[in-house]
């Protein structure tokens, strides 16, 4: 029977299989989808992980809501212009067409009472829209419930043809309590010239909020361009410390990162655009793309130069064989700590898990790789299509570990579509994880008999809220109204009472050129309820037993280790064997040799030899010229890493370090930046590509298993490897005869300087310096630290 779709289907572009998803380096990509799950369960594999008895929604409760609920009103658009407000990605833009000002930030208290915070507290004006015109965004409540953070633009044209500058900027808000007085301030230290939205609070009472900043801060990088359509994008996820007003970059989001919140668990969820693949804006040679000789302010422009990562959109040769074209598009829910360590997929879910059935294998000659998952290893049976994904992503107060999210396609849907739940507790592995339908799902006929949705709210009280309508498309007249929910015969949500009379304004403005009216009821969206909550906990990962064993017995202190990575803007990364892969992953090859060394064969043909493991960053060098939407700001193309303190691989690809004779690896990666990577054969020729990003902190050490890290077994069967990685030995020994001079100097401009021998240059062309007042001199004392005490010294 064929894999049921959501929506009604589109042609696709042809999408090249690969590796599953990233967990520590776990990879994943998007295939094609008109294909049967039937065929890959009919194939013999083995026993699937046993799954936890699936907990069942519970009804909702039909009382009144009884906790104040904070949202926000919106004007209308027409429907969902591209890279609008409602849009689901480059929702950030601030720009008349895209965002008419004159929405509020509203409270709506349990006896049904409605307050205009924003007008109370004097932001906003009526009628014609103009300097000091508004629009609002997403709240997020304070763990005591007394405040909230919010995004707001103030600004709109203040005459015809007058483009305005404003940005979306954090403002957080006192008295929210029926009878207090409504108090906005604007939140200091904040990127003032750039967008910041979807704002929250973490466990430590530190600002986390998504920012349109470029990565290091170079207004000449500005702004971000996505990998799909070259639009401006959010560049990730950051971190203000209102208490000192240090910034910080908690990952570096190619093509953007939404709606972040913190779970019960203490992880940070977010969802992420994953769109890991070459320049198509290139590829259809009409946009004037060209590349830049650096990220460098005034580099200069050395034409459009070939990409070499990932393979080409339609495919390919190489010394294997034909290369199946490859691209990528899917809305992924991920996770991180709340200082940006341990960033992957939430509980390693993957393409296997969330797009099954047929997954193009990676080279089309190779008849042991296989075009299909293995549907009967995977207790999900919701199929996610590739050109959308999830969004909106939410945790249930009442179920720690349930969240509830949309499910929709990325055009022309203004965010709207069905209600899903996603089982995602902690101890899960994605093997065992469920995305089962919350609302009614699309019918045979295409239809959405249970209308669409948009940020579903599950309360502590058990009731469930969400923006509402019942028009089957998301077009120009739609209404958007606040509904608390209901459960149906069938245990699905539907919508219940509307929860305000509606609320209308007549308002006009200029777009610049031409001016628009609007006099109806507004959108009303972004709704959070207003109740103290407790604080999760701070999560951290520490360094895995295997790799302290090597650590210990090489007497290297970790907290010094750590200290200079931080020095140097680096972070470790650490594969214990890059032979093991998934299990359900036959898509690329799976019988891996390292000549002389280890191997892990899957089954029978070809057996691949794999020497290098090649790591590639985003740099910000891709611009074009004529014909683009956005003629400002920089596209990531991935190319090698340049990282002076790995040791030198002679004979091995740019940016690559040697895969050691065990399969382990073991290299310094630039911190704060996304990085992607590929093992490859003795000449260099890719065999196993990673398929998303991922950004590494600066004094992160991570460790993968394997290069597609398990679920629960390899491809031969086994258990992730837990031998201690020999790679890791050799690199530690190579750092100290590095740092063996006397003195060692951090600095920022040199990141480290050790004498002997020259100094390392600093890992990442472009990245931001940090001021040399922050350097310090490392002595014999320092260098005599980076080794535990031992009772016979």
């Amino acid at each position: 029977m064929p894999v049921p779709h959501l929506f009604s289907p589109r042609p696709l572009l042809s999408l090249f299989a690969v590796a599953a998803l990233l967990s520590a380096c776990r990879a994943d990509n998007v295939a094609d989808v008109e294909a049967t799950a039937a065929h890959a369960a009919a194939t013999a594999w083995p026993t699937a992980a046993p799954s936890p008895e699936r907990v069942a929604a519970a009804a909702v409760p039909t009382t009144a809501v009884p906790t104040p609920i904070l949202f926000v009103t919106q004007v209308p658009t027409q429907g969902d212009p591209f890279a609008s407000r409602m849009s689901t990605f480059a929702n950030h833009l601030p720009s008349m067409a895209a965002l008419p000002r004159g929405g509020d930030l509203m409270i709506r208290y349990p006896d049904g009472t409605l307050r205009n915070l924003t007008k109370e507290a004097g932001f906003g004006m009526e009628g014609q829209q103009g300097a000091t015109a508004i629009a609002v965004r997403e709240p997020a409540v304070h763990w005591s419930g007394t405040k909230a953070i919010f995004s707001m633009v103030v600004g709109g044209p203040p005459q015809r043809y007058v483009h305005p500058t404003a940005k979306w900027q954090l403002f957080e808000i006192t008295g929210l309590g029926q009878g207090q007085a409504a108090v906005i301030t604007k939140v200091a230290n904040q990127p003032a010239d750039y967008n910041n939205v979807s704002p929250l609070y973490d466990s430590q009472d530190r600002i986390l909020f998504t920012s349109d900043r470029p990565r290091g801060g170079e207004a000449h990088l500005y702004p971000q361009l996505d990998e799909y359509e070259s639009t401006p994008t959010i560049t990730g996820i950051w971190q203000l410390d209102p208490s000192n007003g240090q910034l910080r970059l908690l990952n570096h989001a190619p093509s953007g990162a939404f709606s972040p919140s913190i779970d019960s668990y203490g992880r940070l969820v977010f969802i992420r655009w994953d769109h890991l693949q070459r320049d198509q804006q290139a590829d259809a040679g009409t946009y004037g793309a060209y590349d830049l000789a650096s990220e460098a302010s005034g580099a200069a422009s050395i034409g459009l130069q070939p990409e070499t990562f990932p393979e080409s959109r339609s495919g390919m040769g190489s010394a294997y064989g034909n290369v199946n074209g490859f691209t990528y598009n899917l809305f992924t829910p991920w996770q991180m700590n709340q200082d940006g360590t341990e960033e992957l997929t939430l509980n390693h879910i993957g393409r296997q898990e969330l797009s099954f059935g047929y997954l193009p294998k990676s080279f089309s000659t190779d008849s042991a790789l296989s075009d299909y998952s293995n549907t009967a290893l995977i207790a999900n049976k919701k199929y996610i299509r590739m050109d959308g994904g999830l969004f909106q992503l939410r945790e249930d107060p009442t179920v720690a570990g349930s969240y509830y999210a949309i499910y929709t396609r990325e055009f022309a849907t203004g965010g709207t579509n069905q209600i899903v739940r996603i089982t995602g507790a902690p101890h899960l592995n994605a093997e065992q994880m469920e995305i089962v339908d919350a609302s009614p799902p699309i019918d045979g006929s295409g239809n959405l008999a249970g209308g669409r949705f948009r940020s579903p709210l599950p309360m502590s009280s058990g009731h469930m809220v969400a923006s509402y309508t019942s028009s089957p498309a998301f077009q120009a007249g739609v209404p958007l109204r606040l509904h608390q929910l209901q459960t149906d015969a069938s245990g699905l949500l539907v919508a219940g009472p509307a929860l305000t009379p509606g609320i209308s304004k007549n308002l006009t403005w200029w777009d610049p050129d031409s001016q628009r009216s609007y006099n109806g009821v507004l959108w009303e969206i972004d709704p959070v309820e207003v109740v103290a909550r407790v604080r999760p906990p701070v999560t951290a990962t520490p360094i895995t037993s295997p790799e302290q064993s090597v650590f210990a017995s090489e007497q290297v202190n970790e907290a010094a280790f750590r200290a200079w990575l931080k020095a140097n803007q680096l972070a470790l990364i650490v594969t214990r064997n890059q032979t093991a892969r998934d299990r359900d992953d036959k898509q690329q090859p799976y019988n891996l040799r390292v000549p002389g060394g280890v191997q892990t064969l899957g089954g029978s043909g070809r057996i691949y030899e794999i020497s290098h493991y090649q790591i590639l960053q985003a740099n910000m060098i891709r611009a074009y010229n004529t014909g683009s939407i956005y003629q400002r700001g920089r596209r990531p193309i991935a190319q090698p890493m340049a990282v002076a303190a790995n040791p030198s691989n002679a004979g091995g690809p740019a940016g690559s370090v040697r895969i050691a004779a065990d399969g382990s690896t073991a290299a310094f990666v630039p911190a704060s930046r996304a990085l992607t990577w590929q093992s490859t054969d003795p000449a260099g020729v890719p065999v196993v590509r990673e398929r998303l990003w991922v950004t590494l902190q600066p004094g992160e050490i991570r460790t993968c298993t394997g290069c597609h890290g398990e679920n629960v077994r390899n491809q031969a069967g086994a258990a992730p490897s837990t031998t201690p990685p020999e790679a890791l030995r050799l690199l530690l020994r190579h750092w100290k005869q590095q740092n063996g001079g006397d003195p060692i100097r951090v600095n920022g401009s040199q990141p480290l300087i050790p004498t002997p021998p020259a100094a390392i240059t600093a890992p990442t062309a472009g990245a931001r310096v940090a001021p040399a007042t922050e350097g310090a001199v490392l002595t014999a004392r320092w260098r005599e630290s980076v080794r535990p005490h031992r009772a016979d010294r």
